[in-house]
Formats: structure tokens, C-alpha cells, sequence
């Protein structure tokens, strides 16, 4: 019985190939445009954005590689996919049997919230912005958690230590972005460019932790000098905002 189960799987697997190599497909797409994709089976990357977009749209199904979840799509197992467009743009091509919807699913640009007030940390956060965006330690931590690239950040060896402080609000409950491993260390994309901003700078990082929706008050109360992982729009009038440390455009990827 188990042989016959074996084989059964085996020419199951063998035909899907020979589906897929003669350009046929018994899994018609049916998603069409962004609007389509609520309550699908949607495939995301395990520990990126897109998972948790998956998640909240409709069933998600993280994987660990893009190759993993194109098989998948192609075989049937998901509706669709979100990825990054600059990585979803590598994966797909004329023979790769999926397709990128021509509408973005969802656009967004990350910034740091500065006190009203204080021009001069703006200024300065500004500053170390431009020239990290300048040597590409922006790029590299981005691509980092939203198309799992390896990167690693180096703190230059030059810093110097000017002996003062930067305090920064963030939640730890909102991978990619900032969240606890499994020592009970706060890591995340946001934590790595806070302290990358902060070496530029010459200071200390001390990280605070709140919930997403304290994170405008507490920078508008001083109780810190920074935050990350807050909503634009919601501190409208309250706070200023840096220039964009990152962007992100979000696609969905189907079966042609």
C-alpha cells in the first residue's frame, strides 16, 4: 500500500510538471487586479512585510524562499503572491509561468517621528539619513528584511562617542520592523537603521518600548526623542517627520 501511495504521488508530480513545461495549467488564475486578492490563499515570505499584508487580507502561507512559493503558485497551492516589487521583478520573466499585476498593491514610505519642536534633531537625523542613504547602508538593511538578502551592518570604525543619548520609542511586537528573538532581544529593521542613525551621530541608542499606538505620544510628551513604527497620519500637527529612511511597493504575483 505504501508503494502504491508513493507512486500515485509520483506520477501526480510528473504530470504537474508536464503541465507546466507544455504551458498548460488546471489552476486558471482568477485574480485579476489588487481587489481580487481579499480573502485568497496568498503566499508571503516568512519574516517580511508581505506576510503580514497575507495575513490580513486572507489566508496567508509564509515560505522560506521565493523559489518555494513560486512552485507553490504555479502548483496550485496558493491564489497568488505579495512580494517587494524590486525582488518580485528578479523572480519573474516570460518563461517563469506567473505574472505581476500591472497595479500596485500597496505603497508606503517609513519615517522617524521627531519632536515639533526640535528642529535641530531633525535637521541632524536628516543629515545621517542622506549620507546613509549615500553609501548604501539604507539599501543593504532594507533588502535585508524585505527580500531576505544577506546583509549585515558594520558600525564604522571611526565612531566617536560624544557622550550624549538618543532615547527612541518602538514597539516589539511588529516584525519585521521591530520585534524580540528568542533571547528576549529586541532586533528588527527599525532598530538597525535607529542605530546606524545613531552612530553617525556619535550617541547612544537607548530603545524604549511602547505599543504602536503610544508611540506619537510619546515623542509629543518628550518622554522620548525618536520613534519608529508609527502611522503616517497620525501625528498630524503633534510631530515632525524625517525624510523617508525607506519605501516599499508591494505586488501580486499570479499564474498567467
Amino acid at each position: 500500500m505504501r508503494k502504491l501511495i508513493v507512486l500515485i504521488i509520483n506520477i501526480s508530480l510528473v504530470s504537474l510538471l508536464v503541465l507546466q513545461l507544455s504551458g498548460c495549467s488546471r489552476f486558471p488564475n482568477e485574480i485579476n487586479s489588487p481587489e481580487d486578492v481579499e480573502g485568497r490563499v496568498i503566499g508571503g515570505l516568512a519574516g517580511t512585510p508581505s506576510i503580514r499584508i497575507a495575513d490580513d487580507l486572507g489566508m496567508a502561507i509564509s515560505f522560506d524562499s521565493s523559489d518555494e512559493m513560486m512552485t507553490a503558485l504555479r502548483g496550485g497551492m496558493i491564489d497568488c503572491a505579495i512580494m517587494e516589487r524590486t525582488t518580485a521583478e528578479e523572480l519573474v520573466s516570460d518563461t517563469s509561468g506567473v505574472r505581476i499585476l500591472q497595479e500596485n498593491l500597496l505603497e508606503y514610505e517609513l519615517r522617524f517621528a521627531v519632536p515639533m519642536e526640535n528642529r535641530g534633531l531633525l535637521n541632524a537625523v536628516n543629515k545621517a539619513l542622506d549620507e546613509l542613504d549615500r553609501d548604501g547602508t539604507l539599501r543593504g538593511i532594507a533588502n535585508k528584511y524585505f527580500s531576505r538578502r544577506n546583509y549585515t551592518y558594520i558600525p564604522p570604525d571611526e565612531t566617536e562617542r560624544e557622550g550624549g543619548y538618543l532615547t527612541i520609542a518602538l514597539p516589539s511586537d511588529s516584525p519585521p520592523f521591530s520585534f524580540k528573538d528568542d533571547e528576549g532581544r529586541l532586533i528588527g529593521m527599525d532598530i538597525e537603521v535607529a542605530i546606524a542613525v545613531s552612530d553617525f551621530l556619535g550617541v547612544e541608542l537607548r530603545v524604549l518600548e511602547y505599543d504602536a499606538w503610544e508611540l506619537v505620544n510619546a515623542v509629543w510628551h518628550g518622554r522620548a526623542d525618536l520613534a519608529l513604527g508609527w502611522h503616517p497620519g497620525e501625528g498630524e500637527g503633534l510631530i515632525n517627520t524625517s525624510e523617508p529612511y525607506a519605501s516599499a511597493v508591494h505586488v501580486v504575483i499570479v499564474r498567467r
